[in-house]
């Protein structure tokens, strides 16, 4: 039978996602925050595109993650939304929720979350943490809110760690991490990001849960992987941890042409005259 093509697929949806990881069949995820981005993801026919809180650091230009507000995510999400829908519409959009926005109350990351969701038209949230935040979830998903989890190293508390380390390599935060994602599970996550912790560990973690691990700087062994795209595209050339993987040196590619562009203006090269009306 001939492999379909983008075009002629459903929309990914969490029970799509559900099916993948029972039958063996590796989820593909990136962040996007345009709408041109968002195009070119679909259309490639990646399952996944998370409008991630990192557009602080590699849109923004912040140091980190936390001085992003809901209505900046907001304004991230609704252009990739668009992009989608511009192309195959058969990426899920899953919207990070900002530092702030759903630690206070239970009430408050509802309303944030619902807020998110209806500015958008998403299909998604994401949230960092295990235990501390699984009772949040359980009220954000029993509404009808799809949430995602995220263990491991949580950019959001990254003054609480003090580094970007590897986490969990210790007996006792490893089990704490498996126990977390048993939680995030029984509260009704959909799936769980597993950022930079030993492949073992969510082998393991990958093994114990029934919904989809989504690995980033955590071995082969999780239902799926999820990377910056400024970063395996080649465009953040300050930043390349062990677990990217460039396939385009973009930073390059876009000097030269920039580089060649402006040769030809003060040369009088460009416009040409068959560029010239």
């Amino acid at each position: 039978m001939n492999k379909q093509s983008p075009h002629k697929l459903p929309h990914v949806t969490t029970r799509r996602l559900q099916d993948m990881k029972a039958s063996g069949e590796k989820i593909a995820m990136l962040t996007a925050y345009d709408y041109t981005t968002a195009r070119i993801l679909d259309r490639a026919g990646v399952d996944v595109i998370l409008v991630g809180d990192s557009a602080s650091n590699v849109f923004a230009g912040n140091n980190t993650t936390l001085p992003i507000t809901i209505d900046e995510m907001i304004y991230h999400a609704r252009a990739v939304v668009r992009g989608v829908q511009a192309e195959t519409s058969r990426a899920m959009v899953v919207i990070d929720m900002p530092f702030m926005s759903y630690q206070l109350s239970s009430e408050e990351a509802l309303r944030n979350a619902g807020k998110i969701m209806k500015e958008n038209e998403c299909d998604a949230v994401k949230m960092e943490g295990g235990r501390v935040i699984a009772d949040t979830v359980r009220r954000i998903t029993d509404v009808g809110i799809p949430v995602m989890g995220h263990l491991g190293l949580i950019p959001q508390s990254i003054y609480k760690f003090g580094s970007y380390k590897v986490r969990a390599r210790e007996e006792e935060e490893a089990d704490a991490l498996l126990e977390d994602a048993k939680m995030l599970e029984e509260a009704g996550a959909f799936a769980i990001v597993l950022e930079k912790i030993p492949a073992s560990l969510a082998a393991r973690v990958t093994e114990s849960v029934s919904v989809p691990t989504i690995g980033i700087g955590a071995g082969g062994a999780c239902d799926g992987q999820v990377l910056v795209i400024n970063d395996m595209l080649g465009l953040n050339t300050e930043f390349h941890p062990r677990f990217v993987r460039r396939y385009a040196d973009l930073d390059g590619v876009m000097s030269d042409a920039v580089s060649r562009y402006v040769g030809d203006v003060r040369n009088s090269a460009f416009p040409s005259e068959e560029e010239s009306y």
